[in-house]
């Protein structure tokens, strides 16, 4: 049996990232503005943001805990580097968690929907 998925030709590149937004208000409010601004750009198809996160990390010599929303990010990998600048550019923290994770397989049709939908800025 053949359907959409199973239709030829490459696929382009998609890799999920996973980025870190504190959450001290518990509101989401920083989370889902980042989240927005990522996908209004096309950096993003589209954003999970992920309540309930508790963080435990070192930070200049101090162990810190923190409320965090996490974001599952869904983005064409030639969008990555514009999509790792402007969560720099618009994040609180001087280093943010931002990690591309290359997506070995997917559903064909949602992996050429995110390449479609998130796509590096023109020069």
């Amino acid at each position: 049996m053949t359907g959409p998925e199973d239709e030829g030709g490459a696929l382009p590149g998609v890799l999920l990232a996973y980025v870190t937004v504190p959450d001290a208000a518990g509101d989401g409010e920083a989370a889902f503005a980042l989240a927005r601004l990522l996908v209004e750009r096309g950096l993003a198809a589209g954003v999970n943001v992920v309540d309930g996160a508790r963080s435990v990390y070192r930070w200049q010599g101090e162990v810190r805990e923190a409320r965090e929303r996490i974001l599952f990010a869904q983005v064409g990998a030639p969008a990555f580097a514009a999509f790792c600048a402007a969560v720099t550019a618009a994040h609180p923290h001087a280093v943010p968690c931002v990690l591309g994770l290359a997506v070995a397989t997917g559903h064909a049709p949602f992996v050429r929907w995110v390449g479609e939908n998130s796509t590096a800025p023109a020069s």
